[in-house]
């Protein structure tokens, strides 16, 4: 069975938190682990390993099949050379570094990695490329990206690239609704990356891929939270099923012969 590896979100050291006063946590959000149990995988979330362990980042990244980098706190700007326009978009610097740091690792592995809203946004930083810290502050006619109160029924269209993978994994789908919780957005396109989705009718970048010999691709919107009795919605489980199908066939290519 694939062990898919789920990067964990961080709760940092505060010292008016009732319970682990004064101590980090790290977790990740139950829609992602169900997401990927619904696909036949068992989801395992992979936390920093503490510098000096006999235990290296590798290690752990050598027993996981797939990795997914999903949401969570803003990306820092400072991950990609800016300074924070506000305070409140300070954003996750060190979550930052551990991801770019994971993704790097699994891409050397040749292993595949799914990014989800945040998830997309690390790609693209890690890939040298840049974020719009805030939609409404520097696009401030475009759509509405975060509704604090509808939060994931907060729907808006998306336009998929033609001849892309994205197009082939929906063929009678040219525009269809996604959920959006997000607002920071791709701005510069890191290397090497291809653009397979657009909001319509704003342009923002909704889907990318990295030009690879493995899977690296990730999606703004987040199929997790999907209801799939909601058909208006692009569906969530062609994405989870491309991403296991690679990631079920690079593990019978590499396994031992007896």
């Amino acid at each position: 069975m694939l062990k898919i590896g789920i990067s964990c979100c961080f709760f940092h050291p505060d010292p008016h938190r009732s319970i682990f006063k004064g101590k980090t946590l790290y977790y990740i959000e139950q829609s992602m682990a169900h997401w990927v149990n619904s696909g036949g995988a068992l989801a395992w979330m992979i936390p920093p390993v503490k510098p000096h362990s006999p235990i290296q980042q590798r290690d752990l990244i050598h027993e996981m099949d797939g990795l997914i980098l999903h949401g969570g706190a803003d990306v820092s700007p400072k991950s990609y050379g800016q300074t924070p326009l506000r305070p409140e978009w300070a954003g996750d610097e060190i979550r930052d570094q551990f991801e770019i740091e994971l993704f790097r690792e699994f891409l050397a592995q040749q292993k595949p990695v799914l990014g989800i809203c945040r998830g997309a946004q690390l790609m693209n930083v890690a890939c040298g490329g840049t974020l719009y810290q805030d939609i409404p502050t520097e696009l401030p006619e475009a759509l509405t990206h975060r509704d604090g109160e509808s939060y994931d029924k907060n729907f808006h269209p998306i336009r998929l690239a033609p001849h892309s993978r994205l197009q082939e994994l929906y063929p009678q789908c040219n525009s269809l609704q996604i959920n959006s919780v997000h607002h920071q957005a791709i701005k510069k396109l890191g290397n090497h990356l291809q653009a397979e989705a657009w909001s319509d009718p704003d342009g923002i970048i909704e889907a990318i891929r990295l030009e690879s010999n493995t899977f690296a691709f990730a999606v703004q919107w987040h199929p997790e939270f999907q209801d799939p009795l909601n058909t208006s919605l692009l569906k969530s489980q062609p994405l989870l099923e491309d991403f296991l199908d690679f990631a079920r066939k690079r593990k019978e290519n590499h396994a031992p012969s007896h």
